[in-house]
């Protein structure tokens, strides 16, 4: 690992026992990164939320949309639900219902308020997991847990390496991003595994800029194996850039 972090890379891991309440962390977890495409859990969850209070009506294209989201991470479809339902307020609640302390919009890339440009910490992911396993109305929760144990290809990755007998589910998040120390690759994984969903894990590494996507997949990746106790590396396969 030491390797593959190298002198400007931050690598954080959490993994909560739901059944202990125990915690276990290491690494950069208050390091606030780049979130990418795992913030789209965070948009369904509150869609979902807010629908049921009655706050907002979601279309069948809509509910279209937030499988694809999940699925897929599909970015027009994620883009589509931010335009119609998301701004500062969407944040504020992820701040203040889930937990993300932590999570802020950077200006400067765009003109408002976007997703694509939000940072938050391995904590900040570890509360949003947790609460979408612990508070989400029963069936917001059987959808989410379903749609990420769902996910497509390219996400069978991160909290996936637990292994099938895990019955893991993740959404990821790969992107390649700007920060003062040089361009770089995120990847980040936040999910569960386990009987009865029993752990929580998330794992954020801001990739060295001298590093790869593909380092970045295989190291949060082979985190999260060795966790549970599987074999590395673990067997996964790199998506393509467009996450």
């Amino acid at each position: 690992m030491s390797r593959t972090v190298g002198a400007h890379g931050y690598l954080g891991v959490e993994m909560l026992d739901r059944t202990t309440g125990a915690v276990w962390r290491d690494g950069a977890t208050t390091h606030e990164g780049w979130t990418a495409s795992t913030i789209k859990l965070a948009i369904a969850a509150d869609l979902l939320t807010r629908a049921r209070a009655g706050a907002v009506t979601l279309t069948a294209a809509d509910r279209h949309d937030m499988d694809t989201m999940l699925n897929f991470s599909d970015e027009a479809a994620s883009d589509r639900l931010w335009k119609r339902f998301g701004n500062d307020a969407m944040l504020a609640r992820f701040r203040s219902t889930f937990g993300m302390t932590g999570l802020r919009f950077v200006p400067g890339f765009t003109a408002s308020t976007y997703w694509g440009f939000v940072t938050c910490t391995t904590d900040d992911l570890l509360a949003l997991g947790r609460w979408v396993l612990a508070q989400a109305a029963p069936a917001d929760r059987a959808y989410l847990v379903a749609a990420l144990r769902g996910v497509a290809a390219n996400q069978r990755w991160g909290v996936w390496a637990a292994g099938p007998d895990q019955h893991p589910g993740n959404k990821d998040g790969w992107s390649f991003e700007s920060d003062p120390y040089g361009r770089h690759w995120v990847a980040d994984t936040v999910g569960f595994a386990g009987p009865g969903e029993r752990y929580v894990v998330a794992v954020t590494y801001q990739v060295d800029p001298a590093g790869s996507l593909a380092d970045g997949v295989h190291a949060v990746s082979d985190l999260v194996a060795l966790l549970f106790g599987r074999p590395v590396p673990a067997p996964v396969t790199v998506p393509a850039p467009d996450g």
